[in-house]
């Protein structure tokens, strides 16, 4: 079944949006997840899917960095950017992932296969292993499909959406 956010999109686009659904109700311990272009815009984000089950269970606030995906994608872009500039300094390849373990949580940035970059905040409690497996799964099921095309296209969605809805940010 396709959630209504998908409606119009391509299959490919449905289906990343499938995979990212997945990403968040099959592991515990994730609280967002963003999909970042390389040059840092949000492509695809969990936060519909977490602002609907607030809503529905009469939540204030939804979990996140201020509960919001462009906040997830601001952070996870600057720390891509951030450890790519380190590894070229050190001269040591490209970089493949990164975690921080804060007291309260846990942040993990996967590099995807086109310079995108997948993102997830965690819970202090999250098993990281099980995280950055799974992580790693779905950047092996959306690197080969994230071309230049469906990257317009995510964008645009996100676009539309926020539009519809009335974003007050």
């Amino acid at each position: 079944m396709t959630a209504p956010s998908t409606f119009g999109l391509s299959r490919e686009a449905r289906n990343l949006h499938f995979l990212l659904t997945n990403l968040v109700e099959e592991v515990p311990g994730i609280q967002s997840v963003a999909v970042v272009s390389s040059d840092g815009l949000l492509l695809l984000s969990s936060d519909a899917e977490r602002n609907a089950a607030a809503r529905e269970a009469h939540e204030e606030k939804p979990t996140g960095p201020r509960g919001s995906s462009a906040d997830l994608a601001t952070i996870v872009s600057g720390i891509g950017s951030l450890t790519i500039g380190a590894a070229k300094l050190m001269d040591s390849g490209p970089v493949r992932h990164t975690m921080v373990a804060m007291d309260e949580g846990s942040l993990f940035v996967m590099s995807i296969s086109d310079g995108s970059l997948l993102g997830v905040h965690g819970a202090a409690d999250c098993d990281m292993s099980v995280v950055a497996y799974h992580m790693a799964l779905f950047v092996g099921r959306a690197g080969h499909v994230l071309t230049p095309e469906l990257r317009s296209e995510l964008r645009q969605s996100l676009e539309n959406e926020s539009t519809s809805t009335g974003s007050t940010r």
